[in-house]
């Protein structure tokens, strides 16, 4: 059994070992999560993240990288789920890291509960080709709880003209202004998902300052009483392309609040987006989606020509 030594995250110095295992992790298992040094400080400067405490690193006797962990731990009055990114370089596969990378994510979470006093979730998800990975969750006492699509459509083809329902506006979302009626329209927009936890004006400044946010990408739906109704944000990454050698674009947020939905405005906001991806030069959309979307959202993406490219499963664990 090779010897490890377990520690925790120091900041910069750790960025470009981080990108080089996730590199070293692409290479085999292509799931198109590499990330540059960039993305990776990009990542760690999200407001929800104790650095000190969700991110565990592992590194052979010569010190090199070969296994991460990291959660992303949302909270809400009732309950506190932990997503468990789980990466160990391919060289070291042959033994148990990933189990004690798991049994961390299990300790940090019951820290969790103890200093919060509420219920806690592990998650993690794998990819529906990843027998190995799914095997050791599911002999980890991880239970698939749903799926996941990540979806594609071309945008080399015809797009539909968007029809906005009649007194409705589509505009561009003004940043720090709109903050507080984007939040509490994004949070009654995604009421009804099962694992929804509430989004904050601080997250939303997070998400905003990222280098590859581009506020035209950015849009909200209008009633006629200035309530904010919708939402469509789509991104472009500018790294991630140059790594795939791809020219895509994401739909990386479209909901629409309750009493404003059945009425084609999730459409409209849905085609105005793909829009603005294949003017901004993108030759192919992407976007993912629960199977089991209680709004019909898959319907809708399905009856503008997207189709499933492939499937994540979603796992849950008590803790």
């Amino acid at each position: 059994m090779i010897s490890v030594t377990i520690r925790s995250y120091e900041g910069e110095t750790d960025l470009q070992s981080i990108s080089d295992l996730l590199k070293a992790c692409e290479a085999v298992d292509k799931l198109n999560q590499e990330a540059s040094i960039s993305e990776l400080r990009q990542a760690s400067d999200d407001p929800s993240l104790d650095k000190a405490r969700d991110i565990r690193l592992w590194e052979d006797p010569d010190g090199k990288l070969i296994g991460i962990g990291h959660l992303e731990i949302s909270r809400s009055d009732e309950a506190i789920d932990g997503f468990l990114l789980c990466r160990v370089h391919p060289s070291a596969r042959s033994g148990n890291l990933e189990r004690q990378i798991i049994a961390w994510g299990e300790k940090r979470m019951r820290e969790v509960q103890q200093d919060q006093g509420v219920h806690v979730k592990l998650r993690a998800s794998a990819r529906d080709d990843k027998a190995g990975f799914i095997a050791l969750l599911e002999s980890s006492g991880f239970k698939s709880e749903r799926c996941l699509l990540t979806m594609t459509r071309s945008l080399k083809e015809p797009i539909t003209e968007p029809q906005l329902p009649a007194n409705f506006t589509l505009r561009q979302v003004r940043d720090q202004h709109d903050a507080e009626a984007w939040v509490e329209m994004y949070n009654q927009s995604l009421i009804d998902d099962c694992n929804h936890h509430p989004s904050t004006v601080e997250h939303y400044k997070y998400l905003r300052s990222h280098a590859t946010y581009r506020p035209d990408f950015d849009l909200v739906a209008i009633a006629h009483d200035g309530t904010f109704a919708g939402c469509c944000e789509c991104a472009i990454n500018p790294d991630s392309n140059t790594r795939t050698g791809h020219n895509e674009g994401w739909v990386s947020q479209l909901g629409t609040r309750r009493g404003f939905r059945r009425i084609g405005l999730g459409r409209a906001m849905l085609l105005s987006g793909m829009r603005q991806l294949q003017a901004a030069g993108a030759d192919m959309a992407k976007l993912s989606v629960y199977f089991n979307n209680p709004n019909g959202a898959l319907q809708l993406y399905e009856s503008v020509g997207f189709h499933k490219l492939y499937t994540w499963i979603s796992y849950i664990k008590d803790v």
